[in-house]
């Protein structure tokens, strides 16, 4: 066997196994104890998409004056979002408080390198239907004109319910047009 080629073939093995291999990136979330629904809605969606990635989130609680005295509201706030995320990831260290900090650090279910197989799945999935509909963008709707130009859907209205019906025009309509 030649040298080279062993050298070369060394060096592609090598290539492909640095490839499938991921780094352990832990993220970094920090939330006040007095928080808002809908900020706290969107950094639990933060920490959402960093459990599907394969990455490690650190929760930081930071609190400020008076708030040090209510370390529970903190404790509190860490265990929702440990429910609330359950599903993509699990509390790999408790709570605990580190001065005027509470940190919590959630690890994800799935392994990086897993999420990683996913997403490039995901990706080759989107490559292969933007080339079959080339010049279609992938959040047009169907048209809901037909070809003379006149709507063929009706929204109906059941309650609580709304439902589009297609309707079919009179044949007379159609061979006047």
């Amino acid at each position: 066997m030649d040298y080279g080629k062993f050298k070369y073939e060394s060096a592609m093995k090598a290539r492909e196994a640095r490839k499938n291999q991921a780094h352990t990136v832990i993220k970094e979330m920090k939330l006040r104890p007095k928080i808002d629904p809908h900020d706290y809605d969107t950094k639990k969606g933060h920490v959402v998409r960093f459990l599907k990635q394969g990455d490690k989130v650190k929760i930081t609680i930071m609190f400020r004056g008076r708030e040090q005295s209510r370390p529970e509201l903190g404790y509190r706030l860490l265990q929702r979002l440990a429910t609330d995320v359950e599903d993509l990831g699990f509390v790999e260290s408790n709570p605990k408080q580190d001065g005027r900090n509470m940190i919590m650090v959630l690890g994800p279910h799935k392994k990086k390198t897993e999420a990683m197989a996913e997403a490039r799945e995901a990706q080759a999935v989107r490559k292969a239907e933007a080339k079959a509909n080339p010049g279609k963008s992938q959040n047009a709707a169907e048209s809901e004109f037909d070809d003379e130009g006149s709507v063929n859907e009706e929204i109906v209205d059941e309650g609580d319910v709304t439902e589009v019906e297609t309707v079919e025009a009179p044949a007379e309509a159609r061979a006047d047009a």
